[in-house]
């Protein structure tokens, strides 16, 4: 039986919303909303969220649950990623968004991320699955990795803290970016795989930058465009939202740093977190 499905993703840079319709493993995207609030970068200058950011995060959510359930939603999943592990204050922020959006608000742990994540993508993904993939997902403040196989759970799951805002508000230049990150995933060593899709911000912007695969070259190449043309052309020509041409040479690193460590090329897919919530919602009441 079909059911309309709710998830709002509070992230470090973004806030979405996605409103499926989902029966089994099939799930049909019916609306997408966001808000762009910045709450890693926050998060690195200064360690918590100020109360002006709780107060548009906890606005921002309201909203979106509101949308979700105006689109017919059913079930409703609301999560924090790495701001709710992250910020001093993570008890205000999750207090101030549960009141906002009138319903049980959770902390995604690193595990549950990249389970999700991996789950989305897999159900995603417009290119044969081999026998061993992996899922890569860079945020705004945390990586997650997971690897298995197609039709089952991942076997291997790893996460490390340090996103795109992470990365651009600690580090000027992106050679000390890639000291840094390189520094980050030194203990980083995922099983061999056939094949790796990325989901995520960063992910979906290189793919407009220089197509859906992202091998050692196409990387490069993307962060050739970055680093020659100004971010308003970037913005203009291929369609990056501003804010997210400031923090796309972090991502860059991130996912070349990644790419080079499972050393097949990534290819880049529309679902993940949010869509592997999902799935997950559709599992539990189908129980």
């Amino acid at each position: 039986m079909a059911m309309r499905i709710g998830v709002v993703d509070v992230g470090s840079n973004t806030i979405r919303l996605l409103l499926a319709q989902a029966e089994g493993r099939e799930l049909v995207p019916l609306g997408k909303e966001r808000v762009r609030l910045a709450l890693g970068a926050e998060i690195e200058r200064t360690g918590r969220v100020s109360d002006v950011s709780i107060a548009a995060a906890a606005k921002a959510v309201g909203k979106l649950c509101s949308l979700a359930r105006r689109g017919g939603a059913e079930s409703l999943d609301v999560f924090l990623t790495a701001p709710g592990r992250q910020s001093e204050n993570a008890d205000q922020l999750l207090e101030a968004l549960t009141r906002a959006a009138s319903h049980s608000v959770r902390v995604l742990s690193t595990e549950e991320e990249g389970r999700l994540a991996y789950a989305g993508a897999v159900a995603t993904a417009d290119v044969p699955l081999p026998g061993a993939i992996a899922v890569c997902d860079v945020g705004g403040a945390s990586t997650e990795i997971a690897v298995g196989d197609p039709g089952s759970e991942p076997r291997w799951v790893e996460s490390v803290d340090l996103g795109s805002v992470r990365l651009t508000e600690r580090i000027d230049g992106v050679g000390d970016a890639r000291v840094e990150a390189t520094k980050a995933f030194a203990g980083v060593l995922p099983p061999s795989v056939d094949a790796a899709l990325a989901v995520g911000g960063s992910a979906r912007a290189a793919r407009r930058l220089v197509g859906s695969w992202l091998g050692e070259p196409e990387l490069a190449e993307a962060m050739r465009l970055v680093a020659t043309k100004p971010g308003q052309a970037i913005s203009r020509r291929y369609g990056v939202h501003r804010t997210r041409v400031k923090i796309l040479p972090a991502g860059l690193v991130l996912l070349a740093e990644v790419q080079q460590r499972l050393g097949v090329p990534l290819h880049v897919c529309d679902g993940g977190i949010r869509e592997g919530a999902v799935l997950a919602t559709v599992a539990v009441l189908a129980a």
